[in-house]
């Protein structure tokens, strides 16, 4: 249904979860595919390999997300490879409970450096390149909390309502270069971040129970939101928080 041969992304966090799921994705849809990764290096390899399989080239590049530096890096080794990036998925994240007075400032400062200055250093990059090219595409991976807010995960809540407002932010600024900016907001999904309630039965009925299509999310339900708003299909989308957690907080 989705034809984007031709086209280029790179995805951050891309060794597992959505971001793995998002690279398999892309390249069933012709995206040549650089599989960013911290510090899961065989695994990166695994998708990489994957994604050759469905014909399309693909590198991984290491880079921690929350060091401006790294990211200038990843991005000039990206371009060096394939002389271009259309499509910008900033993934990367992390997702660790704390009561808020009990969280430590190292709990805190890591969660908004990948969570935030990850994406926020990543948009920085992608949109020098794509200003130039008059043209691209960035799908930010935000979350229901940072929708509602979330009990136990103030800080991780607080770092995805800004990246919510970052995506609004810079789809109004980069508009006029021809540049959306969006975002995929998930529910639960089942991934190694929530592996540890998930595996829990009595939490899974819970979790399930509240969400009213009746089960938690794959990697992959994510993944197609995410390649439609690279698509034309979306051509005229922008700045929009698209929801994907099967029906369990309704905004919008």
């Amino acid at each position: 249904m989705i034809d984007l041969k031709g086209k280029v992304a790179l995805i951050t966090g891309a060794s597992r979860g959505i971001g793995a799921a998002a690279a398999i994705r892309f390249a069933a849809a012709g995206v040549d595919v650089i599989v960013n990764y911290n510090r899961a290096e065989l695994e990166a390899a695994r998708v990489v390999n994957k994604v050759r399989n469905l014909g399309t080239r693909a590198i991984s590049v290491q880079a921690d997300v929350s060091r401006f530096e790294e990211v200038e890096r990843l991005f000039r080794r990206s371009v060096e490879s394939f002389g271009k990036i259309d499509i910008l998925v900033a993934n990367a994240g992390v997702w660790k409970g704390g009561a808020i007075d009990k969280l430590t400032p190292q709990e805190y400062r890591e969660t908004f450096e990948i969570n935030v200055t990850g994406v926020f250093a990543c948009c920085q990059e992608a949109a020098k390149l794509m200003k130039e090219q008059r043209e691209g595409n960035i799908i930010t991976v935000s979350s229901t909390a940072g929708q509602r807010g979330e009990p136990l995960h103030s800080h991780y809540a607080a770092s995805k309502g800004a990246v919510i407002s970052l995506t609004k932010a810079l789809a109004s600024e980069l508009g006029p270069y021809g540049i959306r900016v969006n975002s995929v907001a998930p529910g639960w999904v089942d991934t190694d971040m929530a592996a540890d309630p998930l595996r829990i039965p009595a939490e899974l009925e819970k979790i399930n129970s509240g969400i009213p299509l009746g089960r938690v999310a794959s990697a992959d339900d994510i993944a197609g939101p995410i390649l439609f708003l690279a698509s034309d299909l979306a051509r005229h989308i922008t700045g929009e928080v698209l929801n994907v957690n099967g029906g369990s907080v309704l905004c919008g």
